[in-house]
């Protein structure tokens, strides 16, 4: 596949203490607040690393600490070498 072919990616976070005192509130308000923080998170990652419209976002996995990004193979390169990021792995379809 071509280097500048959209693709969907996962990326999974590596630890970060704050994602973890908010799992581990178990309440409604709990739950909220781990949602916007790690949607946040994700958020302005992908801001300070690439140029608006050159990815879209599809989803923060909140269980595992990730999300779900359509990009380039350059551009989960360039993740892959973020300080936060431990792992870019490519969609891989089941046929």
């Amino acid at each position: 596949m071509a280097n500048g072919e959209i693709e969907l990616y996962f990326v999974f976070m590596n630890y970060d203490p704050e994602y973890e005192r908010l799992q581990s509130k178990r309440t409604k308000k709990g739950s909220y607040e781990l949602d916007v923080y790690i949607s946040n998170k994700h958020d302005e990652l992908l801001a300070k690393t690439f140029e608006p419209g050159s990815y879209s976002k599809r989803l923060s996995l909140v269980i595992v600490d990730g999300f779900a990004v359509e990009i380039t193979e350059d551009q989960a390169n360039v993740l892959r070498s973020a300080k936060e990021v431990r792992v870019v792995e490519k969609n891989q379809e089941l046929a």
